[in-house]
């Protein structure tokens, strides 16, 4: 099953395969709108490939600010919307049970995360958190649906 996961939030992680995972940085310029980000998160999911049978991002039901929700809730809704218009079916992995698959612990912290997915990967070069738990969000989806 081709799976692509994807870790929402400015700096995006994204896997496919741990080959082709990495950070899709959705950041907004100085000069440009805030819908910026969510044409950029279009483009990545649209050169994903229709080759995606299921997507499955991270579901984070508590924020610590608001500027942090609405961004995710943004993200979010594209990648429901680009799903549906598509037809592939979409699921989010609660937070704590992607901690809990990769590390044994459901409230890991980033350096966790990304130490479990170095030991797992070591041929891959992780770049940073976000890769690292998308990475684990597709191992989990696959262990979860295949």
């Amino acid at each position: 099953m081709n799976i692509l996961a994807i870790d929402p939030g400015t700096l995006c992680g994204y896997a496919k395969s741990p080959v082709e995972s990495g950070t899709w940085d959705l950041r907004v310029k100085r000069d440009e709108g805030g819908g910026m980000r969510y044409i950029r998160l279009r483009n990545h999911l649209i050169t994903a490939g229709e080759e995606v049978e299921l997507v499955v991002y991270e579901e984070v039901m508590r924020h610590l600010g608001t500027g942090a929700a609405h961004i995710y809730g943004g993200i979010v809704a594209i990648i429901q919307e680009h799903c549906e218009m598509h037809e592939i079916p979409y699921c989010g992995a609660p937070v704590g049970t992607v901690k809990k698959f990769a590390t044994g612990k459901g409230n890991a912290n980033k350096d966790a995360m990304v130490a479990a997915a170095q030991a797992k990967w070591p041929d891959i070069d992780i770049k940073d958190d976000n890769q690292a738990d998308a990475l684990w969000i597709l191992a989990w989806a696959r262990n979860e649906y295949e």
